[in-house]
């Protein structure tokens, strides 16, 4: 099976579809991380040589609802530069989704309500997947069946920060436990795993004909 990681600059993804002995590339505008199959540069110059299955983390700085203070930066008003932003970013997400390419998934987090996103098929969980952590990742679907979870944690914590600000006013906070920007946006390993070993199960992939 040929497998096109779209935004994918850590390799966990790619990484995880190789370990099953399938032809699997990442491609960012960024060098990967570990070294494997690889393309630096846009998507859209491979995205028709053949691939059976796209997986791809479209960038949602401008898309996610965690931006949302500044999108709002005052009551009642909108930034119209960043809103053009995110659309843009919809835009590109769109383009990915409707490609020519039968099987894909996309993940990104909850998305603004302005940028008007369709709706996802899936939300995911790390600590449904054997981490201890909660990330909530929307999944958008097209021919595929959901993931189904691996192995259900009870005990977790926030790996991303929210509500910083809150803690001058009291309320509550998570400083997360993510360390950078990096580790914020890579794919955990259980989840790529069952991306790997469920979306590869015999039936599940109509593989391209050449």
């Amino acid at each position: 099976m040929r497998v096109l990681v779209a935004c994918e600059y850590s390799g966990t993804v790619r990484d995880a579809f190789l370990a099953l002995g399938h032809d699997a590339m990442s491609c960012d505008l960024l060098p990967t991380d570990v070294p494997g199959p690889h393309y630096q540069g846009d998507v859209f110059d491979i995205i028709d040589q053949g691939w059976d299955l796209l997986i791809g983390h479209p960038p949602c700085t401008y898309i996610s609802k965690a931006g949302a203070r500044w999108l709002y930066p005052t009551a009642g008003q909108i930034d119209e530069d960043r809103l053009k932003l995110g659309l843009d970013g919809k835009a590109f997400f769109m383009r990915l989704f409707e490609s020519g390419i039968k099987h894909i998934a996309l993940e990104n987090p909850t998305p603004l309500k302005a940028i008007g996103m369709p709706a996802p098929s899936q939300v995911i969980q790390p600590y449904e997947f054997g981490h201890p952590y909660s990330k909530r990742t929307l999944l958008w679907l097209k021919n595929l069946p959901p993931l189904e979870k691996t192995n259900v944690l009870n005990e977790y914590k926030p790996y991303l920060p929210s509500n910083t600000g809150g803690k001058k006013r009291g309320q509550t906070y998570s400083r997360g436990t993510a360390k950078n920007w990096k580790q914020s946006s890579t794919t955990f390993a259980g989840v790529a795993k069952a991306m790997a070993e469920q979306w590869s199960k015999p039936g599940i992939i109509q593989k391209t004909l050449f």
